[in-house]
């Protein structure tokens, strides 16, 4: 398989129609007593894995793979990103967000590349970016395509087929001592999708209202 039909693949990960399983929620009790103090919030790129199936992968080298996976936390970081700020506008949140070029630019000047962050724990990452809290993201995909299809649709059309599936967790970690304050599970799965936006706005418009930072009404 070329290097160009995996990037295809690349594309074709975020092609998922999500089901109507719901997410998994949780919001520490005493999250309220942080809001006061917390101004800035950082979107850390996602950590992002892939299942290949046996013949895709035979065909990819570890550093394709590593490649394919970077590239793909990297725009679910921007996608999650520029949500948080269209919706930030319209609920009116009590934090800004750290943007992601300024995030990712403190990372490279202290040679944090994105493969070894989860090394790394939320006060230390919080402290080198100079915020209150960070954002995590984990993405798991499984079930992947037949590589006919990944070929056949990636190529003509860059949709992703019906038979995938996407473990998503969103954390949100305080930087004094890395308390876990909000997660967020969530399963996608389906058939085609049009873009990494619609994904993401799917993701994360389920959580909207029980996002935090959100003023009590």
């Amino acid at each position: 398989m070329r290097f160009s039909t995996l990037g295809s693949l690349l594309v074709a990960f975020f092609a998922l129609t999500l089901t109507a399983c719901g997410p998994n929620i949780y919001m520490a009790q005493d999250f309220r007593s942080y809001v006061p103090k917390h101004k800035t919030v950082a979107v850390l790129p996602a950590y992002v894995t892939m299942e290949l199936r046996p013949n895709q992968a035979k065909n990819t080298t570890p550093a394709q793979r590593v490649e394919m996976e970077n590239k793909s936390g990297v725009e679910f970081q921007e996608k999650i990103y520029s949500w948080l700020l269209r919706r930030g506008q319209q609920r009116g949140y009590t934090v800004q967000f750290q943007d992601v070029m300024q995030t990712n630019a403190r990372l490279r000047e202290s040679q944090i590349p994105a493969a070894e962050l989860r090394s790394h724990t939320p006060q230390e990452l919080a402290k080198i970016l100079g915020v209150d809290a960070v954002l995590t993201t984990s993405v798991r995909t499984s079930k992947p395509m037949s590589d006919g299809a990944a070929v056949a649709v990636g190529l003509i059309a860059g949709a992703w087929g019906a038979t995938n599936q996407a473990n998503i967790t969103v954390n949100i970690h305080e930087a004094e001592a890395g308390k876990l304050l909000w997660k967020y599970d969530y399963v996608a799965a389906g058939s085609v999708f049009t873009s990494p936006e619609t994904v993401v706005d799917a993701l994360m418009r389920n959580a909207s209202k029980k996002f935090p930072y959100t003023p009590k009404s």
